[in-house]
């Protein structure tokens, strides 16, 4: 389905689409997304207005949506007479009706969830995908059957990275400057490691 991009990342963090018939619903409906686009504008929220008169909303939902644009606003005239906006995320695909009085606040808040929402879930796959192990054999387990980063003492030799690297394809993707810094023994030579590094395939 395309993109997912954190707000505080997306170049677009808000799109409005505007749902028209008629030349004189056209016209009620950008007013009404207009004041709105200012409105997000005037926050400091990166957005626009997709009037755009040679698509239909369907297309533009699904461009936008592979785009990875957090947020869209939709509005149409039933919208412009009850004083709601639809509201639609990306991340989770969920919509729902607000009311347009204080879309600016509300819209700013829904950002910001957005945001915390990707780095949680982000950082729970991060966790889920890591794990920790003390021998050689462990080490090619957890490869062939989990995959993912792998923490494992190394004894810092150029020699035993090769060796790792040829039989398994793993290779270190960083030492970690923070955390645990527990020495111990390498996993394949036995010889002193100052601390464990961070192991994964390239995929």
């Amino acid at each position: 389905q395309g993109l997912v991009i954190p707000p505080k990342l997306a170049p677009t963090q808000v799109v409005i689409v505007p749902i028209y018939r008629s030349d004189e619903e056209r016209e009620t409906v950008l007013e009404y997304g207009n004041s709105i686009l200012k409105e997000l504008k005037d926050l400091g929220v990166r957005v626009k207005l997709d009037n755009r008169d040679n698509y239909k909303p369907g297309f533009k939902f699904a461009e936008h949506e592979a785009q990875g644009i957090p947020l869209r606003i939709a509005v149409g005239p039933r919208d412009v007479q009850k004083g709601n906006v639809e509201l639609a995320r990306r991340d989770t695909l969920s919509k729902s009706i607000e009311s347009r009085d204080g879309i600016g606040t509300m819209v700013q808040n829904l950002l910001d969830i957005i945001q915390n929402d990707l780095f949680e879930t982000a950082k729970k796959r991060r966790a889920d995908m890591t794990s920790e192990v003390d021998t050689y054999d462990e080490f090619k387990k957890v490869l062939e059957t989990k995959g993912g980063f792998i923490y494992a003492h190394w004894d810092g030799t150029a020699e035993t990275e090769e060796l790792i690297k040829n039989e398994t394809k793993a290779t270190i993707r960083c030492i970690p400057l923070k955390g645990d810094t527990t020495e111990g023994t390498c996993m394949v030579t036995g010889k002193p490691s100052k601390q464990k590094v961070l192991f994964a395939k390239s995929y």
